[in-house]
């Protein structure tokens, strides 16, 4: 990998190129050239990627399916709003190469030797951006430069003194390991360094037992501490000598804080932790709204990107579009409008490829019944059966036999795992479709609003089913019209739509294998009116929860409140970054980022007296109290499109999203002039009647007086992930995505 390889860059499928790539020796840098004229054309950061993917999945390389065989295709996604680098190697062993050396790289359990590369790369950096005259060499006055790009005003006597301090050969200017011993002191964590004199009893280790102390007394770890001291100790001291002795130095102890055990999110909950063998309306499920649209829903464009996205990020909830295209092939794209179109087959090959990931053990995936604009022309596209729950878990009788029994007609998500569950609507009831047909006519529509209603009236379906894909026209003869419908029926197994008539009416004759759909005001009015009886609902059926139509620019909704009362899908449109999709990121990074969240045992109790406005009809614990000590920030980015020189002046603000007695925000001061190591030390403090369905918001803005504050970066976890303690908080951008190496450091404590 790191000799070079000659790849195809590929941005269309009229456009491949030859480049030669070259991981660096930093083992952080990643430059290509032309093959034709050698000249070096750019270079990214491995710390700017976030995944790699195999095989053809991007909208690009699946066009050159035919051509270039998946082995050979990988591509490299980038975080942000930079685009995807599409790659085609020589062969499937050089492909295999770069696609393992990538993921080793960018693997979190690889943090010690990432952050010491990290480190080496941004001094080296900084160096080459603040040598102005590109001598090696750096004078004071490219020193004040560099400070303004580092993000801080510092005072210029304490500048020329650390300048002074490492010229060691006296030269007025900064070379080499200079610069380093430059770079160390003006990086220096004086909070961390305090923290740890105050365990150590020398000043300059921590011994084994003194760490022990701190990890019992401030992490509150409480079981197995000394095989963890002992963990840390071997995985983040840098010093040989140190590691012979079970010590730990300054060093180690900065690096064990930033790591992944020094995270505020608790590293088991990274993991598939939660009990997976609840009914399906016993979770909260990650879903999208329109998903594959990747803008506005007007004139936007559709792509195969947006499922690909979803998919990675967790989403377990999709939706397909699909109307009738030339010559009869289904197009998805949202209907009566501009936007782009693309292929059903590319949808549905997309799906096939990229749904379970590299889970062993991934949950079902859902799909809303997808449309067509001609009721008399409905078509049947297949793929494998091994995908698609065509028939109630295979032999219900044999997996399922509580369906038989009349206890549930809802099964769960490790019983369904590597299925797709079709959402639509029905003829007759489950029960009907495995004893035989029934005479029950599908409902109409399953949505509350007229114009979503009249839309669905036209809609046909296109279902996956077993086999090779086909493609079938329901027009010719009303024999072949009725078989296609019963076809189309019997795919649908557990998520039949049904309309909303009322929860009397619901709990007398719906069914658990039934689902509605509520837009966002329908919610909120039930929500309003009957809260306890909205709980109760969703204890034992799922709802599905949409934006309003008027939502013309994807904007979304917030979850939160859907999730007071238990909906389990609440549809968010992905490719809108804010507040609404922080949060429903933060509650799905947990519980191996499988979009599946068990809801609290008083939601999952049809007889539960909860009620969100009336935060004491929870029966459990009192009110905890959450105490949060912002002390610090480290490297702050600038806000986008900011001047030459400019300087933040950086706030934190903690929000509570939870329900309505929980909500809550405060922040801190603002530091005039520093990005780049503020300090705050200030201590906030809410008290949380339902902590169970809390997530908190950590926001970094850059103050400023005469307008709205500017966003610098965000992180948002479930309160029950919280790890309490000393702990780093690494902040993400706007559209969820890491920045490194910006964070915050806090202290947390947790009391009732």
């Amino acid at each position: 990998m790191q000799q070079g390889t000659l790849m195809r860059k590929v941005k269309s499928k009229s456009w491949k190129k030859q480049r030669y790539f070259k991981l660096q020796d930093d083992c952080m840098t990643i430059w290509y050239q032309s093959k034709r004229t050698g000249k070096t054309e750019s270079a990214f950061s491995i710390s700017d990627v976030e995944t790699v993917r195999e095989g053809h999945q991007s909208e690009v390389l699946q066009s050159l399916a035919e051509e270039f065989p998946p082995e050979r295709c990988f591509t490299i996604v980038f975080y942000g709003r930079r685009g995807n680098l599409d790659l085609i190697a020589g062969s499937a062993e050089e492909a295999q190469c770069w696609v393992q050396g990538l993921r080793q790289l960018i693997d979190p359990r690889s943090f010690a030797l990432t952050f010491a590369l990290l480190s080496l790369t941004w001094i080296r950096d900084w160096f080459q951006k603040a040598d102005k005259n590109k001598d090696g060499r750096m004078n004071f006055k490219e020193v004040q430069h560099l400070l303004k790009m580092m993000n801080v005003d510092m005072n210029e006597d304490h500048a020329l003194r650390l300048f002074q301090d490492a010229d060691k050969s006296e030269s007025g200017s900064l070379e080499g390991e200079e610069f380093v011993f430059f770079y160390k002191a003006l990086t220096q964590r004086e909070e961390v360094l305090s923290l740890f004199q105050e365990f150590s009893e020398d000043g300059k280790k921590l011994t084994l037992l003194e760490l022990v102390d701190f990890l019992r007394q401030e992490q509150l770890e409480d079981e197995g501490t000394e095989e963890m001291a002992m963990e840390l100790i071997d995985k983040y001291e840098p010093s040989e000598t140190a590691r012979a002795r079970h010590v730990l130095s300054a060093d180690g102890f900065l690096m064990y804080l930033c790591s992944p055990e020094g995270s505020i999110f608790n590293p088991q909950h990274r993991a598939l932790w939660q009990d997976m063998n609840q009914p399906l309306c016993h979770y909260f499920i990650s879903s999208s709204h329109n998903t594959y649209l990747i803008e506005d829903q007007i004139c936007g464009q559709s792509s195969i990107e947006g499922y690909i996205r979803a998919l990675k990020r967790g989403c377990r909830c999709l939706e397909v579009d699909c109307w009738d295209g030339p010559n009869g092939e289904p197009m998805v794209y949202h209907g009566h409008t501009f936007t782009s179109k693309i292929p059903f087959r590319e949808v549905v090959s997309t799906l096939g490829k990229s749904s379970w990931g590299n889970s062993s053990s991934p949950p079902p995936l859902m799909g809303t019944s997808p449309p067509s604009s001609h009721p008399q022309r409905e078509q049947v596209i297949s793929v494998p059966a091994s995908s698609c729950s065509t028939g109630a878990l295979e032999d219900p009788r044999v997996l399922c036999p509580h369906i038989y029994r009349g206890t549930s007609l809802s099964p769960t998500p490790q019983e369904l795992k590597h299925k797709i569950l079709l959402k639509g609507k029905k003829i007759g009831r489950l029960e009907d479709t495995l004893d035989g047909p029934g005479d029950e006519m599908p409902n109409v529509s399953d949505d509350d609003n007229g114009a979503e209603a009249e839309e669905e009236r036209r809609r046909a379906k296109v279902v996956l089913m077993d086999d090779a894909p086909i493609i079938q026209q329901g027009s010719a003869l009303q024999k072949d019209k009725e078989s296609l419908a019963q076809a189309l029926s019997d795919c649908v197994i557990y998520c039949k739509n049904v309309s909303f008539r009322g929860f009397e009416e619901a709990h007398s004759h719906s069914r658990p294998s039934e689902i509605s759909s509520l837009s966002e005001a329908k919610a909120r009015k039930l929500i309003r009116d009957a809260g306890n009886e909205f709980v109760r609902h969703n204890a034992w059926q799922l709802t599905r929860i949409y934006p309003s139509g008027m939502r013309t620019d994807s904007s979304n909704y917030s979850p939160q409140e859907m999730w007071n009362v238990g909906c389990q899908i609440v549809a968010l449109n992905f490719q809108t970054a804010g507040m609404e999709m922080d949060l429903c990121d933060g509650l799905f990074s947990q519980n191996g980022r499988c979009g599946y969240v068990l809801k609290p045992p008083f939601m999952r109790d049809e007889e539960t007296l909860f009620n969100p406005s009336d935060p004491s009809s929870r029966e459990g614990p009192s009110p905890i109290t959450l105490t949060i000590q912002v002390i610090s920030g480290q490297q702050l980015p600038k806000v986008a499109n900011s001047k030459d020189g400019a300087i933040i002046d950086p706030l934190v603000r903690v929000e509570i999203h939870g329900v309505p007695a929980d909500q809550a925000h405060q922040e801190t001061k603002y530091i005039e002039n520093n990005g780049f190591n503020p300090r705050w030390d200030e201590t906030l403090q809410f008290q949380l009647h339902v902590p169970e369905l809390a997530l908190v918001r950590f926001v970094v803005e850059d103050y400023d007086k005469t307008s709205r504050n500017d966003f610098v970066g965000q992180f948002t976890l479930a309160f029950a992930n919280i790890k309490p303690g000393y702990r780093h908080i690494h902040l993400l951008s706007k559209d969820g995505t890491g920045i490194p190496p910006s964070s915050l450091f806090v202290h947390i404590r947790i009391t009732e």
